[in-house]
């Protein structure tokens, strides 16, 4: 994986810089056309540190939660991770229980790794505790959900509207035999558990002081808009499959 992601982002790194001194180049008139020749000797003077794509990719691996694969990287290349590796395992055991339905498991381990993170997050805590209401309701528990909602959701939504507002969208669930019918019946889907999880991975990240995006697809959709903008100056091979970052001849 680490290779791959490495090639991928010295090509779009190379891509994106040449992109950038072409717009600047850029006269009004017609189109300019460059050939793959052109192109590929342009791209190869620009010049990209190596330990600039290493912690690009490294960044990566940790932010989604490669751990095998950081540390395999971080000993081929030498780039050191900006956090703890063994966090990754606590962190990645904590997504995957919300994404199971484990809700109760997830925030006995978000607690163990640090307790202030639910402690200063109402919002991420309200959102747990809804996953778990949606879990019983899900598995049939109308009575336990029920009073689940009443005694731990139905004070904090009277604190705060917009809590209220989601327990009652939450609820309404238990009014509707058929799901499929429910106008609300999107917070069983699968959708919801990645979401909570996704919500519950950022927290722990920025609790870490670390970036709870990683900084790849940010590059990658730099490299997407100044082809755009590219395009409308010039016919220039470019990259149109991210996957592979391979370059493509116009067609002119």
């Amino acid at each position: 994986m680490s290779f791959f992601l490495s090639s991928t982002i010295d090509q779009a790194y190379h891509q994106l810089a040449q992109i950038e001194a072409e717009l600047k180049a850029a006269m009004a008139g017609s189109k300019k056309i460059i050939t793959r020749e052109e192109w590929e000797k342009k791209l190869n003077d620009v010049k990209i540190k190596k330990e600039d794509m290493n912690k690009l990719v490294m960044n990566f691996l940790v932010t989604e939660g490669y751990v095998d694969a950081a540390e395999k990287f971080r000993k081929e290349s030498g780039t050191e991770p900006d956090i703890d590796l063994a966090t990754i395992t606590d962190r990645m055991a904590v997504k995957k229980a919300v994404q199971c339905g484990n809700v109760e498991d997830a925030i006995e381990k978000v607690n163990d790794l640090n307790p202030e993170i639910l402690d200063t997050n109402p919002q991420l805590f309200f959102h747990l505790q809804q996953q778990r209401l949606i879990e019983l309701i899900r598995n049939g528990k109308v009575e336990e959900a029920l009073e689940f909602a009443q005694e731990e959701l139905a004070p904090r939504g009277e604190e705060n509207q917009s809590f209220l507002e989601e327990l009652e969208r939450t609820v309404a669930l238990l009014a509707f035999e058929d799901v499929s019918n429910c106008p609300v019946g999107e917070l069983l889907d699968i959708s919801q558990r990645l979401k909570t999880a996704s919500e519950v991975n950022a927290a722990i990240l920025t609790s870490q002081s670390h970036e709870k995006d990683p900084k790849l697809p940010s590059l990658l959709k730099m490299l997407i808009w100044a082809q755009n903008q590219l395009d409308e100056k010039a016919h220039y091979p470019r990259i149109n499959d991210l996957s592979t970052a391979r370059l493509e001849d116009p067609n002119v």
